[in-house]
């Protein structure tokens, strides 16, 4: 009995030494995480939950910068404004690079489909004497379908993205040129036949200063996809999709049917793009839009979407196409050259990729 109890004790005791160290070493664990938590840490966690703050930042930054460089020129509603208008069909067209780099993809072939939309319009509408509603309702199922060719190359063949749009940007391109027959459609003809195709070129005056319908316009579709993507099912699906699509699939998530419903939702919201292109220049031409793709993925990187998928945000390609509207406007309003212009927009890419990675980090 001794010898047993004398075992049960030593046994006991030996638990408690166990549980001594346990905590010792959970002491040591949780004295460890709290060093590692440094400030730099703690600010790549912040940026890691809120991927619009550095754009923010940015913005507000480069808006206080200039100002003071320039002066009052830059500050005025009148120039403002022209920044407000100039990053319109950026915006509009970002939207839809958005969609497809939130799901891991990328589509180089939104500014093809956004031309091909708006010369469809056009010469529906101007030159066959079509309904400019129905030559409306044409362009916009035409860049439907071109989303859904995309989709169905990615889904369906699972071939690249990058490939496959790479591809279909040259087949819109060059149908374009060939429907066209590389002819502008005049601004008199277009307000003539069709008005309503100019009709988000419309000047809206707010507060002293000039604006147009397309700029609300693009505000109410930022609005939109905000809602669909923060607010929805589908939304939570999309980002699921973009940050592991195995995952997804697992929880029951239909993946390719989910893909091939954003790329052919991204080829309407081109085509939007398109008219919106048509009220910007007035005119209808085959050769507008043609930096577009590289301005849409810039928008997007720049302001915090990840080009690996599964994290990006609506407001964040807002303000990234409003901070290349603000650096190109501020640097020529300080008569840097164009050549200099396009130099800065690229460290700014490239300065974003680089934060991107270094925030990706977090959760590694």
């Amino acid at each position: 009995m001794t010898e047993t109890g004398t075992e049960i004790g030593a046994g006991a005791q030996g638990v408690r030494v166990l549980e001594l160290a346990s905590k010792e070493s959970d002491t040591r664990v949780a004295e460890f995480e709290v060093r590692e938590r440094s400030l730099p840490r703690k600010l790549q966690h912040y940026l890691h939950a809120n991927p619009t703050a550095v754009p923010a930042i940015v913005l507000l930054l480069g808006v206080v910068a200039f100002s003071l460089v320039v002066g009052g020129r830059f500050l005025s509603m009148f120039n403002l404004s022209l920044i407000i208008q100039q990053v319109t069909i950026i915006g509009v067209i970002g939207v839809a690079q958005t969609l497809i780099v939130i799901t891991a993809g990328i589509d180089l072939s939104v500014g093809a489909t956004m031309v091909l939309s708006s010369v469809i319009m056009g010469k529906l509408a101007v030159m066959m004497g079509l309904p400019a509603p129905l030559a409306l309702g044409v362009g916009l199922a035409v860049g439907a379908l071109c989303g859904a060719m995309n989709g169905l190359l990615v889904t369906g063949f699972k071939l690249p993205p990058f490939i496959v749009t790479l591809g279909t940007w040259s087949i819109f391109f060059a149908l374009n040129l060939w429907y066209s027959a590389s002819e502008t459609i005049r601004s008199q003809d277009v307000a003539k036949a069709a008005p309503l195709l100019q009709w988000l070129g419309r000047p809206v005056d707010v507060l002293g200063a000039r604006f147009t319908t397309g700029s609300f316009f693009m505000l109410g579709l930022v609005a939109l996809i905000w809602y669909v993507l923060n607010r929805t099912a589908y939304g939570r699906h999309l980002y699921a999709v973009g940050d592991d699509p195995d995952a997804a699939r697992l929880t029951g998530i239909r993946t390719d049917r989910i893909l091939f419903s954003v790329y052919v939702l991204a080829g309407l919201v081109s085509a939007l793009g398109g008219w919106a292109l048509i009220g910007r220049i007035g005119s209808v031409s085959p050769q507008a839009g043609q930096t577009a793709n590289l301005d849409s993925i810039t928008a997007v990187v720049v302001g915090g979407a990840s080009l690996f998928g599964g994290r990006g945000s609506i407001i964040g390609t807002l303000i990234g196409a409003l901070i290349v509207g603000v650096f190109r406007n501020g640097l020529a309003l300080s008569g840097v050259d164009v050549l200099w212009q396009e130099f800065t927009v690229g460290w700014l890419i490239i300065i974003a990729v680089a934060l991107d990675q270094w925030i990706r980090k977090v959760s590694a």
